[in-house]
């Protein structure tokens, strides 16, 4: 499904729910174990649950994420935001010309310092944690390599839950546990489940739509300087980027649990669905001819790029404001930065679950 209203449609029909016990293809076993998005499906996380469990795991974590929380959060974001443009400039003043990667230097180890401080993982794990998760978002990798960074994943996790057993800290982790061990409302795998799903979306994404930001921005100067200039939000452009090219595409997946139509299309119970968050952003029904142009001035920017109802996502306040206290002191700093190389020689990362670049090499002026 692809268009606004259908994705809208499905994202609200109760006759559409997440449990995969709903697929009739994996019930029957034409699913192969080693399938590259098995991962995705057999979770047993807040994406794959339904009613009363989704209910129950949502409560429990939601409270880290409301807005006077995240509002909390904003000072160390700012200190960890200047410390990395620091950086940045640093490596550009060694390069030679200029250029840096901004997805390495900026993208990356900002969303990835804040869910690490918020989860408390510690200085060792962090740099682990990117490279399994940047293996668990990509698709190109063989069935035995996504399941080996699974289990590799779900090693290191299940370590984090021993050492903050041992030592608990004022964070997530340690809140998720107490859960477990003292109200009892959550199993020992869905506390990782849910540790697999809070870190590796809590980063993933926020580092794509930086990348996705910042190549927009650089690529519309007109419209890049009249924010500077006080004539449009740094915010507007948030929503524009999160409508025309937001950081994740598809979210397996959703099953019907019965016969229905949607969208004029007839569908059997237990059929599978994937559902394209980042197309319906850009369906012309919705947002007319110009669905396809970056405009931060349109009257509708409405889009589905954080999801839509029940399992609306917890961390988009958290991914708004990490991204719009870093995109004014990027072009403060820098205002004639540039993407170094053409558009069609960015490499796309291999993903159908997120939308971003393996890297985003820019010129610093």
């Amino acid at each position: 499904m692809t268009s606004h209203q259908a994705v809208s449609d499905a994202l609200a029909d109760p006759r559409i729910q997440k449990n995969k016990r709903h697929w009739r293809a994996f019930n029957e076993g034409e699913v192969p174990p080693d399938w590259p998005l098995i991962s995705w499906i057999i979770n047993e996380n807040m994406l794959s649950k339904d009613g009363e469990d989704h209910t129950r795991l949502r409560r429990l974590v939601s409270k880290a994420f409301t807005p006077r929380r995240v509002e909390q959060l904003r000072p160390a974001v700012t200190g960890i935001v200047e410390a990395l443009l620091d950086d940045l400039e640093r490596a550009a003043g060694q390069s030679g010309d200029g250029v840096v990667d901004l997805r390495s230097l900026v993208a990356q180890p900002l969303p990835l310092t804040v869910i690490s401080d918020l989860f408390g993982l510690d200085e060792e794990t962090r740099p682990k944690l990117h490279r399994l998760v940047g293996v668990f978002f990509d698709q190109s990798v063989t069935p035995d390599e996504a399941m080996s960074t699974f289990f590799e994943m779900w090693a290191v996790l299940t370590g984090l839950v021993a050492a903050k057993r041992a030592e608990p800290g004022d964070d997530l982790t340690t809140a998720l546990i107490a859960a477990r061990d003292e109200e009892d409302k959550l199993t020992e795998d869905e506390l990782i489940w849910n540790l697999v799903l809070f870190i590796s979306a809590g980063y993933e994404t926020t580092m794509n739509l930086i990348g996705n930001a910042v190549r927009l921005l650089t690529g519309h100067r007109d419209q890049l300087d009249m924010i500077v200039a006080g004539k449009a939000e740094w915010s507007e452009a948030i929503e524009e980027v999160l409508r025309l090219n937001p950081p994740g595409e598809y979210v397996p997946m959703r099953y019907t649990t019965e016969d229905m139509e949607l969208a004029g299309v007839s569908l059997p119970k237990g059929e599978a669905l994937m559902l394209g968050y980042a197309s319906a952003g850009r369906d012309p029904e919705r947002h007319g001819s110009t669905a396809g142009e970056f405009d931060i001035t349109r009257e509708d920017t409405s889009h589905l790029a954080f999801s839509h109802g029940r399992h609306y996502c917890l961390g988009a306040n958290l991914a708004r404001m990490e991204v719009n206290e870093l995109l004014p002191r990027l072009f403060e700093r820098f205002p004639g930065l540039d993407v170094a190389v053409d558009e069609a020689d960015l490499a796309e990362s291999p993903s159908i679950i997120s939308a971003g670049v393996e890297a985003l090499p820019v010129r610093l002026r």
